[in-house]
């Protein structure tokens, strides 16, 4: 059994057993979930992880540098690709993102240290027992938002910091009959 959330199409199952949950603490990995994750708004996750590929490369591997000096033709070039939502909001804020990203700290594993420090570096464990105990946002999230926000990251309210923290395993919240909770007992 998996939790509930998580439908039989393959590509979901895939990223429930293999991603979901499983601590991260590449700062290139984290970057590219926090864009991804804010590309959710209103969407279906199974959405973007449709598209998922596709937004690597329209964004060059999520390479912040980069992405930090898109220009007119740039964000022209994402508005016309059918290959990743074009929302102009959700694009300028991977390039927000990108930049403020670059304004935390370019040292490696200062991203890692920054998202993990709201937990002081441990994943938060919570075994709910049914769906709509799991949470949409913890205190945690609320932080993690209002700090980012002042940094100037876009798309990143609690709940979709939540989500970010759950996908990367800050948050690791399988319910407690899913198969992946026995696994990593």
């Amino acid at each position: 059994m998996r939790c509930a959330w998580c439908s039989a199409e393959p590509l979901y199952v895939d990223y429930h057993d293999r991603e979901w949950g499983v601590p991260v603490h590449s700062d290139g990995r984290l970057f590219e979930m926090l864009c991804l994750e804010g590309a959710q708004a209103g969407l279906s996750w199974l959405t973007i992880l449709r598209k998922r590929e596709h937004y690597r490369r329209a964004f060059e591997g999520f390479d912040p540098q980069r992405m930090a000096r898109y220009g007119a033709r740039e964000r022209a070039r994402l508005l016309a690709d059918p290959g990743i939502v074009r929302n102009r909001l959700k694009i300028e804020a991977f390039i927000a993102n990108a930049r403020a990203y670059l304004e935390l700290g370019g040292a490696p594993g200062d991203f890692d240290r920054y998202l993990w420090g709201f937990t002081r570096g441990r994943s938060v464990r919570r075994r709910p027992l049914y769906l709509d105990e799991v949470a949409a946002s913890s205190p945690e999230s609320d932080a993690l938002s209002r700090d980012l926000k002042r940094r100037g990251f876009k798309f990143v309210g609690t709940t979709i910091c939540h989500a970010f923290m759950q996908a990367v395993g800050i948050y690791d919240e399988h319910q407690r009959y899913c198969w992946v909770t026995k696994a990593r007992a």
